[in-house]
């Protein structure tokens, strides 16, 4: 399983979207990427990815974008 199925897979199970809306997806697009579903997401990236996440990162966490952005900081490559 490539690093991106991962990646998607813990936004369509977290916020219960399908896969075909993540490109432009962005926090509070839906009533599921609220703060709390906010942390369970990172939650599981830091999980499934073995990494911890910068507190500034946490917050900088916008879009689904932005979050492979993020995530390079760490080396991990979602392509």
């Amino acid at each position: 399983m490539t690093n991106l199925v991962k990646y998607n897979t813990i936004f369509v199970e977290t916020f219960e979207v399908s896969e075909d809306v993540l490109s432009g997806y962005k926090y509070q697009d839906t009533p599921s990427w609220d703060s709390v579903g906010h942390m369970s997401m990172i939650a599981a990236l830091e999980e499934t990815f073995d990494i911890m996440m910068d507190t500034e990162d946490i917050i900088d966490f916008s879009s689904w974008e932005k979050g492979k952005e993020i995530l390079k900081k760490y080396d991990v490559e979602v392509a």
